[in-house]
């Protein structure tokens, strides 16, 4: 879907978005390649298992904001493989109490589009991210993974719109699954070492064991 998206809720008009590179820019990639020199040529699973907890832990704020979730993914290393790591995210995710989510929903921010979007998609976007902010008292949560980036900007809009008839209730349980799904995604980068912003491998000294006690 890639035309106008009237929202009644939002005082601004309708627009169509341009086929353009607007999409929504996701959270900066999470690793850098710079590794200490004992953890060069290991894997990134291998990485993720040895680095210290208190390195890791901060790292895994960056996936998903809340200090239960990432103490407890931590606390269950090492893992033998991406998938028993991402199982034991999502079992971490659904058993955050409503204290937790809050928590891991109030460190997440809405997604802007590119600066060379027109100001009208802009203007769309921003008064469509304040009704919804307004209602349900956190920004809009959305995994875009499966879509295109040249589609992301069109499913937020269309997203919001969406959600944003649904009781409070209803919406919080939306945003925890769309949470968890960034979780993986974030995860996933993390261990594959994409990217060079937000955190540095050097910065990551090994942990005396692969494990964290609980």
């Amino acid at each position: 879907m890639k035309s106008a998206y009237p929202y009644d809720g939002i005082r601004t008009p309708s627009i169509a978005l341009p086929d353009t590179p607007d999409a929504p820019a996701p959270r900066s990639p999470l690793l850098s390649s710079h590794l200490p020199a004992q953890l060069r040529g290991s894997s990134g699973l291998a990485r993720f298992n040895a680095a210290s907890a208190e390195a890791l832990h901060d790292a895994l704020l960056h996936c998903c904001g809340s200090r239960y979730w990432a103490h407890r993914v931590a606390a269950h290393r090492p893992y033998p493989d991406l998938e028993a790591l991402l199982a034991a995210a999502d079992e971490a995710g659904y058993d955050l109490s409503p204290a937790e989510l809050t928590e891991a929903l109030a460190d997440e921010s809405s997604a802007e589009l590119h600066h060379a979007a027109p100001y009208a998609a802009h203007l769309a976007l921003g008064a469509a991210h304040a009704e919804y902010e307004r209602k349900f008292g956190h920004a809009f949560v959305i995994c875009l993974d499966e879509y295109p980036a040249e589609e992301h900007a069109a499913q937020v809009l269309a997203g919001i719109r969406r959600r944003m008839a649904y009781e409070e209730d209803e919406e919080r349980a939306v945003a925890a699954d769309e949470l968890r799904r960034l979780a993986r995604g974030r995860l996933t980068a993390l261990v594959d070492g994409v990217g060079a912003e937000h955190l540095d491998w050097a910065d990551f000294a090994l942990s005396d064991s692969p494990s964290v006690p609980v």
